[in-house]
């Protein structure tokens, strides 16, 4: 009897929610993707096996343990051989940035994407009405927002805002404030850019926990325009269904576990500690509760529900309790996982029950372009879209984690059959890449190191 009423109890919740959400609070709102640019820098700035190395080998403060972990961490990080660096880096000067690298940095993959962006949608400069840079490193005044308004001479009533310090999932926060701002601003046109600062944050010391970042974060960023106008709905890409974001840092260990400090040496970089696992688990099960009765058909919360009553009454394991976990893909066609590193892929797979059919996206992205912070989900979203994977209707999860800690998500609908190869262009027909040869080369090259490799490669 108890069983029972909690069921009952539950529809009502369920039916509800469901009508709230599809005919009371989504009334009047809208936010369309028209558009996004993601960046591909010039050949000259790829971090292949050699140059990589090369700038390995000139952090004088390592030693034999430090440059075994390097190589190793190199091996297993799932990126390749066509990543991006930062100019300074590549030019040896990662220990002496200057502001102008910082900027010179920004310019050329903001105003790259930018222009692509406009030249694309036919949308003028001039008709912005809302615009947002989120850069978690590099806050120059006058602002990078102030710097693209005064590149394309941009309306004196736009509004302009600059977001730092979020990590990774700073895009996501962008987009959220772009849906919230929308409800005020009627009619308008949106932009975000997403991106990140490597060169002038290139860490030099020899801590292997601050290591990591050098090993993951590469070169690269988007530009995405939205607006709500209806009028250009059959325009669209895509649709805004839910933005969902949780923020964890009034727990001290998940503020502590990815944060940008000093080491003893007094060299700048960012500490990725043990915590860092536990957080985004927190984080994203906490998310998670919001989002998924949004997402998720009425059967699939109430079989949920039902087989998790039941395993709670059992006292055994049994085969109905064993498929006690929800399945997101009742609700959701295609996942747009951040790119942040192998380990943050897997864990995210094995968390939410996805298939390698599904982090395959996020595995390319990380391989052919590696950890572009903010603007990594991007990229994976135009791997998707390049293989025609996504058609009318489909539903996309992105799944962010940031600095914080953090965990923003949005789900996108797709308006119309997405067909552009967009920046991926020239790498189709190198992939899909099956995910045992995703080892970079540095397997082939150096997993052996030992004093007498190092010494061969320094005088090389």
């Amino acid at each position: 009897m108890e069983l029972f009423i909690t069921i009952c109890l539950l529809i009502v919740f369920c039916v509800i929610s469901y009508f709230y959400q599809r005919f009371f609070q989504m009334r009047n709102q809208c936010c369309y993707m028209l558009a996004y640019e993601c960046y591909k820098a010039t050949d000259d700035r790829k971090l292949d096996t050699e140059a990589c190395v090369r700038v390995v080998m000139r952090n004088k403060n390592l030693g034999l343990d430090q440059y075994r972990f390097l190589l190793q961490t190199m091996v297993n990080s799932g990126l390749g051989e066509e990543t991006y660096g930062p100019r300074n880096v590549l030019a040896g000067r990662e220990e002496t940035p200057t502001l102008e690298d910082a900027q010179a940095e920004m310019d050329e993959i903001m105003f790259d994407t930018l222009d692509k962006l406009f030249a694309k949608s036919g949308v003028s400069p001039s008709e912005i009405d809302i615009l947002i840079v989120d850069v978690s490193l590099f806050a120059p005044a006058p602002s990078l927002t102030a710097r693209i308004i005064n590149r394309y001479k941009m309306r004196d009533d736009i509004k302009a805002f600059s977001l730092s310090g979020m990590g990774c999932s700073a895009s996501m926060v962008a987009v959220d404030l772009v849906q919230h701002l929308f409800k005020t601003y009627k009619n308008a046109f949106a932009i975000v850019v997403s991106t990140e600062t490597i060169g002038p944050h290139w860490y030099c010391g020899k801590e292997k926990s601050m290591m990591l970042s050098n090993c993951l974060f590469r070169s690269g960023g988007c530009s995405v325009l939205l607006t709500n106008k209806r009028s250009l709905k059959h325009q669209a890409l895509m649709k805004l269904s839910h933005s969902v974001r949780t923020n964890i840092s009034s727990n001290d260990e998940a503020y502590g576990c990815c944060i940008q400090i000093e080491d003893e040496q007094g060299y700048e970089g960012f500490l990725l500690t043990r915590s860092l696992t536990k957080a985004a688990a927190k984080a994203l099960t906490m998310n998670l509760k919001v989002l998924v009765p949004k997402i998720l058909p009425i059967r699939e919360l109430l079989r949920f529900a039902i087989v998790s009553l039941s395993k709670r009454k059992s006292k055994s394991s049994t085969p109905e309790s064993a498929r006690a976990g929800l399945n997101l893909k009742t609700g959701i066609e295609h996942f747009c996982i951040h790119p942040g590193g192998r380990a943050v892929i897997d864990g995210l797979g094995k968390s939410l029950g996805l298939s390698e059919y599904d982090l395959e996206p996020a595995r390319m992205a990380l391989h052919r372009f590696g950890n572009t912070s903010a603007g990594g989900l991007w990229y994976v979203l135009g791997y998707m879209e390049a293989l025609k994977r996504l058609k009318k209707s489909d539903r996309i999860l992105m799944i962010s984690l940031g600095a914080g800690f953090m965990c923003n998500n949005c789900v996108w609908e797709v308006m119309k059959d997405l067909v552009d190869a967009n920046v991926w262009e020239d790498s189709l027909d190198r992939y899909p890449i099956s995910r045992n040869n995703l080892e970079n080369p540095f397997a082939e090259k150096y997993s052996w190191i030992n004093d007498e490799c190092l010494n061969f490669v320094r005088v090389n």
